[in-house]
């Protein structure tokens, strides 16, 4: 894999190498048509969408930042994109070309202060793992390997001006206009400006130690304070292989199933109990240890759940709030599915909409447990989520629909089902994690 001797890092660099990429697309285009006229349409749009992913994937990829990481974002939803570019931006999870030696070594003796060799006892140049906000380098102090992640330069700074250049993609995709898509565009910028904040990270790393090991066979890398900084972040070294290398270990059933329980018991704790979550489930973000036990990685993305939209969301697990159509209506109210503004037609479309979509995604959450290995249900979802998009009556609905938090806590818990369905496991039990909730709320089964 190449190595980057600079990154652009000026608004002007960024758009220019962004307009490169379009000049690329628009000469697959042209490629495109005349293959179009001589062989197989099926075949030459393969060919086009294979094309145009290499093209923009390696572009974003030498860009880094804001513009990859929301690539990679996409990749989660296959129902989004096409195939081709789903398996090449799941590549930026943490497999993009990473700084030079040189280039890590110039940004990392400007942010500390002093050389990695006059801090650390041993420093790795090499890059371990490389994703779209930074990399990872192997280090050794007081006889004890550890992790230090490096921000990428300039990935801050062009936060905004990044999201500015994929505004006009997302209005087109999603047929919003400018003003629509404003409040979902803050809650993206507030977060990927959360993700370049190491000081917030190892923050947040700290209290899902001090809150989740309550979890069994769940670990962490302990993060050291006094070798981080805004952009650099030191943590122990946690050996293991990422959740999409897992079969490499040639696992039983018995360890996939208790990989699989963690990983659900994880993500359900946090949303019941703490009301904020890992919202960034991928499996670049998940090792599996030698003794079986799920390590959880980078604590950038941690949305918090407000407690009006958590009551309102999660009434939507509880099969009576779906069929009693009033019920369901004044919920999607509540969460911004169904406005005023729409007409009774509007309104019935809608809720006939999410009542199809809800009773599919919330099988798991309707038995004591649930078999994620299961390619039935999974294939239900995907037929759904294509037949929608391709929805004429839901395109022609005008302005936002759904709460800004539906953006990040919808990745999360759609991310958690496609980790689930990765794993391959036997049945999960649903509710396993209820034993370790302290507070009160509408998510345990006797409220069902």
């Amino acid at each position: 894999m190449k190595k980057l001797d600079k990154i652009p890092t000026s608004k002007t660099q960024r758009a220019a190498k962004m307009l490169k990429v379009g000049t690329g697309v628009g000469a697959n285009y042209v490629k495109y048509w005349g293959k179009k006229l001589v062989s197989d349409k099926e075949k030459a749009k393969e060919e086009l969408n294979e094309a145009n992913a290499e093209v923009i994937y390696d572009g974003l990829s030498e860009l880094k930042g804001s513009a990859l990481k929301v690539a990679q974002m996409m990749s989660m939803d296959q129902s989004i994109l096409p195939k081709a570019f789903v398996e090449k931006f799941s590549l930026a999870q943490f497999q993009v070309p990473p700084l030079s030696a040189p280039l890590a070594r110039k940004v990392l003796t400007k942010e500390l202060g002093k050389s990695p060799e006059e801090i650390y006892d041993k420093f790795d140049y090499e890059s371990r793992f490389a994703a779209s906000i930074g990399q990872v380098h192997e280090a050794w102090k007081d006889g004890q390997k550890l992790a230090v992640k490096l921000q990428y330069p300039g990935v801050a700074k062009s936060i905004g001006s990044d999201l500015q250049l994929v505004k006009p993609v997302a209005m087109r995709m999603f047929n919003l206009k400018k003003d629509d898509v404003a409040e979902y565009f803050e809650e993206v910028e507030n977060k990927l400006k959360e993700e370049t904040n190491y000081v917030l990270e190892l923050q947040q790393l700290q209290e899902a130690i001090d809150s989740c090991t309550i979890i069994p066979n769940l670990t962490f890398p302990k993060p050291f304070e006094s070798l981080s900084t805004q952009t650099v972040l030191t943590m122990e070294w946690k050996e293991g292989k990422h959740l999409s290398e897992y079969d490499e270990m040639n696992p039983t059933l018995e360890q996939r199933n208790q990989i699989a329980q963690t990983l659900w018991d994880f993500y359900l704790y946090q949303i019941h109990e703490l009301r904020k979550v890992h919202a960034d489930p991928h499996p670049g973000n998940f090792m599996v240890s030698q003794e079986n036990e799920l390590i959880a990685l980078d604590f950038g993305c941690v949305k918090a759940l407000p407690d009006d939209f958590y009551n309102s969301y999660f009434k939507l697990i509880h099969a009576e709030n779906i069929t009693n159509r009033e019920t369901f209506v004044s919920i999607l109210k509540e969460l911004d599915v169904i406005t005023e503004s729409d007409t009774a037609e509007e309104q019935e479309l809608l809720a006939d909409t999410f009542e199809r979509l809800l009773t599919i995604v919330n099988k798991p959450f309707q038995s004591e447990s649930f078999d994620f290995s299961s390619p039935e249900y999974f294939h239900e979802l995907m037929l759904l989520g294509t037949e929608l998009k391709d929805q004429k009556e839901l395109r022609k609905l005008s302005g936002k629909r759904g709460s800004r938090h539906f953006l990040y806590v919808n990745r999360t818990l759609f991310g958690l089902l496609g980790l689930m369905n990765a794993l391959n496991a036997g049945p999960v039990d649903v509710h396993h994690h209820e034993k370790y909730l302290t507070r009160p709320g509408i998510n345990r089964k006797k409220a069902s």
